[in-house]
């Protein structure tokens, strides 16, 4: 029976898994997207919402309370900077997990986990230069 567990092994041991959701945790806070399994993707929003949460309070101990599970100095400041000033108002969901289809070689249901923030400006000039280079091109 499984009364009262609250994780998906995910077939690792625990310091694996955790390790493993930190890593991702970590490129999801930088990069803004990632693509991974679904079951990886379910739980690692559990993880990044559970960090935003604690980021939105922006004193010495949620600081040190996500330098516990993110080990990149630069993703800590990015996070307590960027990321959790634009989710002040909202109290949770701040991932969204989109699936988006299975996996070549083993049929593994694929997803892209995604902040659900404003995309930064050099997204947006990227994008724009594109644009622009389409319609010159037609």
């Amino acid at each position: 029976m499984r009364h009262q567990v609250k994780t998906k092994k995910l077939s690792r041991t625990k310091s694996h898994r955790e390790a493993m959701l930190a890593n991702m945790a970590t490129s999801l806070l930088d990069n803004r997207t990632i693509t991974t399994t679904e079951t990886k993707a379910k739980e690692l929003r559990r993880v990044v919402d559970r960090l935003i949460a604690i980021a939105k309070d922006d004193s010495l101990q949620a600081r040190r309370q996500v330098g516990r599970t993110i080990k990149n100095k630069n993703v800590v400041k990015k996070l307590f900077a960027d990321i959790a000033p634009q989710f002040r108002d909202r109290p949770s969901g701040f991932t969204r997990v989109m699936r988006i289809g299975f996996r070549r070689g083993d049929s593994a249901a694929i997803s892209m986990v995604e902040l659900l923030t404003a995309k930064p400006k050099s997204e947006k000039e990227k994008e724009k230069k594109k644009e622009k280079a389409a319609a010159k091109k037609k």
